[in-house]
């Protein structure tokens, strides 16, 4: 019996623009449940976008179960600490429990980061690093797939 080959795809094939293409493409209800399940959580999307007073968290979400506030943070590139101050100032200025910082490739000084914040913090809040991958086969069409890099002891 042959096999295919899982092929990996850029992320920038598949969402040119991470604000444009995947924030909305993210926000989508079908998206933002299998992010969801990676995690453990079952989210609601409140808003895109959302102000925090001059800036803006890409995603804003309702965890179902807690009712708490959850914000999203992308990049389609590595992570950097830039956008780990951004996701803490959405955190703050939204009253939010829980942070997800996706990016193409979570570096491992900011996996530590986010692995220290859930050491130092009680279960109520939950810090998760999740990289995005894309995956193909053949001509298929292509398969997001959220690989899990640091996360609360709470959850998943």
């Amino acid at each position: 019996m042959k096999l295919a080959r899982l092929e990996k795809v850029e992320l920038r094939n598949q969402w040119k623009d991470e604000a444009k293409d995947f924030t909305p493409w993210l926000a989508e209800v079908e998206n933002i449940e299998l992010l969801g399940e990676a995690i453990g959580m079952e989210l609601e999307v409140i808003a895109k976008e959302e102000k925090v007073g001059s800036f803006s968290a890409d995603i804003l979400c309702k965890d179902i179960v807690t009712n708490r506030n959850v914000v999203i943070e992308n990049q389609l590139e590595q992570t950097d600490h830039s956008h780990l101050g951004q996701v803490i100032t959405y955190c703050a200025g939204l009253q939010a429990s829980t942070f997800i910082w996706i990016a193409s490739q979570i570096r491992e000084e900011h996996r530590a980061a986010v692995d220290w914040l859930n050491a130092i913090t009680d279960e109520s809040y939950n810090f998760f690093a999740i990289e995005v991958q894309l995956f193909k086969i053949g001509d298929s069409p292509v398969a997001p797939n959220f690989k899990v890099v640091a996360k609360t002891n709470g959850l998943v």
